[in-house]
């Protein structure tokens, strides 16, 4: 009588997590980028959670996900969160990424200490402005918010199906949001003419506000937790050097307007912003500037009309002098360009460990 006495007072509704964007949400990390996260004496500890002894990544305990993503029609995949819940061309087929959706899961696990069900809806190349756009904007939903909705509305009424510990009379808690988007506004000229002026993304987060509440409305929570993952690509602005410094303006100014909402006195203590650029890894960008020299050598002579031989000759010995064996370690560690978080786990899995803290904070 005990036992059945312990055992009903733990269970609990079924803590369901949303987490929405474009293509840094879809996630560009391969498990070939695993090996640099293990680098760092800092991120070791989460490679370990990460990978299993065999170095391929875990079926995480508890943590099940439902994705939606590909061309309009497909239908959502689902299963026991691992790897592989990341950019998809085919959402049928699991692939060979991971996006923020992993280590998210994992930390979510371990902070809450009880089963966790992730609905994840990403799409690459979206924008606020027109695919994501709220029903309460001058223009109305866009399609792309119609099937985020769909799809969370959708999933939570067949949760028994895709959580095997999910309990029909405890139910659910819809417990927080994640937002991570922004590349397609932040780069269009004809929508923010005035994006490198003060205030000239100040509709991006104005239509951001009005999704926070659109979701809420629409999902039923009135203060749904929400987390917006601030564009961080190239790291905090300060450290920008040679080409990019032209882009500081631009890319600080659209930064501050993801944020902006979180400052709104509505959305205190329910929504929060976290920056991304905390997460970006400098030594890649030191270690491809080398192998990027090593490179351009290689076309130069090309040019030239060098012979294979030597050419190979020149660009060993030029490698040698720039590129150490760390570097070559480091270099294992990009997959994708520099706008996908160079495609590596290192980046997105602490993006998903942070994303995970910050809406653990507001879980109540």
């Amino acid at each position: 009588f005990m036992l059945f006495g312990v055992s009903a007072v733990l269970a609990k509704p079924l803590k369901v997590f949303v987490l929405v964007g474009q293509s840094n949400m879809e996630g560009h990390a391969k498990f070939s980028s695993f090996s640099h996260v293990g680098l760092d004496p800092e991120t070791k500890p989460m490679l370990d959670k990460m990978v299993d002894d065999q170095g391929k990544p875990r079926k995480v305990d508890d943590v099940y996900i439902s994705l939606l993503t590909g061309p309009v029609g497909s239908k959502a995949a689902s299963g026991q969160l691992e790897g592989g819940y990341g950019a998809r061309r085919n959402p049928a087929k699991s692939g060979g990424k991971v996006g923020p959706e992993f280590t998210f899961g994992i930390y979510m696990r371990e902070l809450l200490g009880e089963p966790v069900m992730i609905l994840k809806a990403a799409w690459g190349g979206k924008s606020l402005y027109e695919d994501f756009r709220p029903p309460s904007s001058e223009k109305g939903a866009g399609e792309y918010y119609k099937l985020m909705i769909g799809h969370v509305k959708n999933s939570l009424g067949k949760l028994g199906e895709l959580h095997p510990k999910y309990d029909e009379k405890e139910g659910y808690d819809l417990a927080g949001f994640v937002w991570f988007q922004g590349w397609n506004d932040m780069v269009n000229r004809k929508v923010y003419p005035k994006r490198d002026q003060k205030g000239g993304y100040d509709l991006y987060s104005e239509l951001l506000a009005k999704l926070i509440r659109d979701v809420r409305k629409d999902l039923g929570v009135a203060k749904l937790p929400f987390v917006i993952g601030v564009m961080g690509v190239n790291g905090p602005t300060k450290d920008y050097a040679g080409g990019q410094k032209r882009y500081v303006g631009i890319h600080q100014n659209f930064r501050d307007a993801m944020a902006a909402p979180a400052k709104l006195e509505e959305f205190q203590g329910n929504v929060v912003a976290v920056l991304t650029e905390d997460f970006w890894d400098r030594e890649l960008d030191e270690a491809q500037a080398k192998n990027g020299q090593v490179n351009r050598l290689r076309k130069k002579l090309k040019k030239e009309g060098k012979k294979r031989e030597e050419i190979e000759k020149e660009v060993a010995a030029l490698r040698k002098e720039l590129v150490s064996e760390r570097d070559e370690e480091v270099l294992k560690g990009i997959t994708n360009m520099a706008f996908h978080y160079h495609g590596s786990a290192k980046i997105l899995g602490q993006i998903g460990k942070g994303f995970a803290e910050a809406a653990f904070k507001m879980v109540e």
